[in-house]
């Protein structure tokens, strides 16, 4: 684990799976179906629980201008600057479960903002960061 601080915040815009984790790989493809891939903009999964203590999940990609989310249609979020807790993942698409256990680790982590999420930062079609904020 390495800590690892983002230094801007990054306005994005999502896509939520219908459920968890089942619903993953289609608001990813919803995502991409609406946008062009493009190596302009950075790529996210978010999850996080809601009121009920149920595990959401939003496929997010970078917005590249200001006003990009409104004009999709899509529901706006901001990954807030600060100090994460991460993990890199090589090659994730091979052991696909290698990201729930990076997030169980990062989880039990100390210090974890318990207003936070998990962020799923898609570096490259291979590698994936997987991080936690820290409340600092």
């Amino acid at each position: 684990m390495e800590k690892f601080t983002l230094e801007d915040d990054i306005k994005v815009f999502c896509e939520t799976a219908k459920s968890f984790p089942d619903g993953i790989m289609e608001a990813h493809k919803e995502l991409e179906s609406i946008i062009s891939c493009s190596k302009q903009r950075r790529y996210f999964g978010i999850s996080s629980r809601n009121a009920k203590g149920i595990i959401t999940y939003d496929a997010a990609a970078e917005e590249i201008y200001q006003g990009e989310a409104e004009e999709l249609g899509c529901e706006k979020f901001v990954i807030e600057s600060g100090q994460y807790i991460s993990l890199l993942i090589e090659n994730y698409i091979s052991d696909v479960s290698a990201i729930v256990k990076a997030f169980q680790l990062l989880m039990a982590y100390p210090g974890i903002d318990p207003q936070g999420y998990c962020i799923e930062w898609y570096l490259n079609e291979n590698d994936v960061m997987c991080m936690v904020r820290l409340n600092l």
